[in-house]
């Protein structure tokens, strides 16, 4: 900020004496100096007053004038008030003033006798052309500045805004982790009810069957906290997690795209139980989305669905016939599925395979 104060201000006191020698119009040194300075000083105040100054900088360039103390200039001595007036945002009053001493210097200078029209013009009109360039160069570069700071000001606001969308669908994802934590707890708590209540009936009678179903209750209670972990640590990671249908949906969801005309072909291997909730949702959502993508984008005629169950992980394979687009936007969907996978710590990637579109996760058990 004080740079800014004191640079207009070091320009006016260097500039002065050396436009006044250069044009010819110094006639003593002490006052070439005195004028200089004056104008320096008034320049310092420029940015708090800049009409005022302009104005009292203006009337001391023409005193100076009109007693023929100076020879020349009347309006780029103070230049640097001139801008300042202008980046101030008073273009207006800065015109009005520059064309108001151009016009009295005009006026002054050719009711000199010594002075002709010729003389008149070449040294008054260089100074309305050095004035008229200041002017426009200082609005342009005070225009660009203000679309800078409202670019700057957009992006900012592009920005929260983005923040606060993330936030609520943060929220929300936590409302729905909490719906499936409420439906795991409440269906275990049922299931394990009706076995102990079976165990707690024949322990007297039939303590085999009684036996088994504290078995069942146990096992029942062991998947139980299996999932609940599993949404427990999406939770507390921030991730994603939808309510969606798991592994036991994606026959019915293939016969849906069979409907559509698409020949679907799911491949399983491995043993599914041992996956836990959030991942098989995954599963489910990354194949349903890979096939819709399919159906509405690949003109396929036969998709393959495979699924690789392993104790570490689970694998998704989704791979067409169609024809892959020579360039591949990545929308909401495919960014949707690299999310909700990455937020279980798996990876997705979406791109041409050999015949047409694949899509591949990888999506660990164990974290």
């Amino acid at each position: 900020m004080r740079t800014k104060i004191v640079v207009p201000a070091l320009l006016t006191l260097v500039g002065v004496p050396a436009g006044l020698a250069v044009t010819g119009g110094n006639t003593d040194g002490a006052i070439t100096m005195s004028l200089a300075v004056l104008l320096a000083l008034l320049a310092l105040f420029s940015r708090r007053w800049p009409l005022t100054v302009l104005i009292i900088s203006l009337l001391a360039v023409a005193v100076m004038r009109f007693a023929e103390l100076t020879t020349s200039g009347w309006a780029w001595p103070v230049t640097a008030t001139f801008a300042a007036l202008v980046l101030a945002g008073r273009l207006r009053p800065a015109v009005i003033a520059a064309a108001v001493t151009i016009l009295c210097g005009v006026t002054w200078d050719y009711a000199d006798a010594s002075h002709g029209f010729d003389w008149t013009m070449a040294h008054v009109g260089a100074d309305a052309l050095w004035v008229a360039a200041v002017l426009a160069a200082t609005q342009a570069y005070r225009s660009t500045r203000s679309w800078q700071r409202e670019v700057a000001a957009r992006l900012t606001q592009d920005e929260h805004e983005r923040e606060l969308e993330a936030g609520r669908r943060r929220a929300e994802e936590r409302v729905d982790i909490a719906r499936d934590l409420h439906d795991v707890v409440s269906h275990t708590l049922a299931v394990v009810g009706v076995h102990l209540n079976v165990a707690l009936d024949s322990f007297d009678t039939e303590p085999d069957e009684a036996r088994g179903a504290l078995r069942l209750a146990q096992d029942v209670r062991g998947r139980a906290m299996t999932d609940l972990k599993a949404l427990v640590d999406v939770l507390r990671a921030g991730g994603v997690a939808e309510p969606a249908r798991g592994l036991d949906g994606l026959d019915a969801l293939a016969a849906q795209i069979r409907e559509a005309g698409l020949e679907v072909t799911v491949h399983e291997f491995g043993e599914r139980a041992d996956v836990p909730a959030p991942v098989a949702t995954a599963v489910y959502l990354v194949v349903q989305e890979a096939l819709t993508n399919t159906v509405r984008h690949a003109r396929a005629a036969r998709v393959v669905v495979t699924l690789r169950y392993t104790p570490e992980s689970v694998v998704v394979d989704v791979q067409d016939d169609g024809t892959a687009p020579a360039t591949i936007v990545h929308g909401h969907g495919i960014a949707g599925m690299r999310e909700r996978v990455a937020a279980l710590g798996g990876t997705l990637t979406a791109a041409p395979g050999r015949t047409g579109f694949s899509v591949r996760a990888t999506i660990p058990i164990a974290a």
